[in-house]
């Protein structure tokens, strides 16, 4: 089961986990559309540098 630590306290939870069940905190919702934007953005300007 993979794990994440919570920003706020430091403790580790569940990699699927919402909200810290010790603390409360949130844990904000990644939206995969800026992830694979981010990475042809991130090789579109190696290419640049390398070209």
């Amino acid at each position: 089961m993979k794990k994440k630590e919570c920003p706020s306290c430091a403790m580790e939870v569940d990699d699927k986990a919402d909200v810290c069940p010790i603390c409360q905190f949130e844990f904000p919702k990644r939206n995969p559309l800026y992830q694979w934007l981010a990475i042809i953005l991130a090789l579109f300007f190696l290419l640049m540098f390398v070209l």
